[in-house]
């Protein structure tokens, strides 16, 4: 079924038909939606402040002794070991790296379940408020809330191809696919 209320003037819009004792229930499911999504987040972010704060204080650690590593003689009985340690320290340094990156996906997907999150509460206040639940320009409305809140390019296009009719599913594919390919662009901080 294709959505084409931002294609027509909001006046001309179709009134939802809803049942008002069937959506206050859904209020409450999408609330409860909502706080489960929010106690995930807040359990995680614990879990990886821990973790962030042991990688960056085992880079610093890194660094130190790879310093210390490079001041050993190059010559003499302490050269295979001073090699051996440089080698060492770059494979843990790229494990470092890589965990880096990892947590980098983490904020990501923190960032998508917020949005997430704030558009179900966003829906569950329209849907909560008699006076605008019939009102076809607080729908416009809540459609362009959630959308300004995509950041991301392939986020927009994946909002507007459901608006625009495309599966949920096959929209979801779509974003998951061109993430894969972009998974390579993260910035490290």
């Amino acid at each position: 079924m294709t959505n084409n209320i931002d294609k027509m003037p909001a006046n001309q819009a179709p009134a939802p038909d809803i049942d008002l004792s069937q959506a206050r229930k859904t209020v409450l499911m999408i609330e409860l939606s909502a706080g489960q999504i929010e106690a995930a987040m807040k359990d995680s972010n614990s879990s990886v402040e821990v973790l962030t704060d042991a990688f960056t204080t085992m880079a610093g650690y890194m660094r130190m002794i790879n310093d210390t590593i490079v001041a050993l003689p190059d010559k003499g009985e302490l050269s295979d070991t001073k090699a051996s340690l440089l080698g060492a320290t770059e494979n843990v340094s790229g494990i470092v790296h890589k965990a880096i990156i990892a947590f980098q996906f983490y904020d990501r997907l923190v960032q998508r379940l917020s949005h997430v999150n704030h558009s179900l509460a966003s829906l569950s206040t329209l849907i909560n408020d008699s006076s605008r639940l019939n009102n076809p320009y607080e729908w416009a409305a809540l459609q362009e809330k959630i959308r300004s809140k995509y950041t991301m390019r392939e986020e927009v296009e994946m909002f507007e191809a459901v608006l625009g009719g495309m599966a949920v599913k096959d929209a979801l594919e779509k974003f998951m696919s061109q993430m894969k390919d972009h998974s390579d662009d993260v910035e490290l901080f």
